[in-house]
């Protein structure tokens, strides 16, 4: 009897954890960015018009926002959507 309850500890732990893995692997923060300045822009800057017409923002990943200006970050989706615990957040010498 022991042992079975044991694992049945177990098998309840492991559900909670791949529940908060899965929350935390979620996508990272996203808005468009001027990649010149680094200015916050509107998101529709980034988007196109689906006629190949270039933006004049990009869509910048993770990071924060001070003073009208993103930093942290990077435009490299890759780059910061790693997950897992503290949301894969890294520091920069930029």
């Amino acid at each position: 009897m022991r042992r079975l309850r044991s694992g049945t500890v177990v098998l309840g732990g492991v559900s909670v954890l791949a529940a908060t893995l899965t929350a935390c692997g979620s996508e990272p923060d996203r808005r468009c960015v001027d990649p010149v300045t680094y200015k916050e822009l509107p998101d529709y800057k980034c988007e196109s018009d689906g006629d190949g017409s270039s933006t004049s923002g990009r869509y910048y990943y993770g990071g924060s926002v001070s003073g009208g200006r993103a930093s942290g970050g990077s435009f490299d989706k890759s780059a910061v959507d790693s997950g897992g615990f503290g949301g894969g957040s890294s520091s920069s010498g930029g």
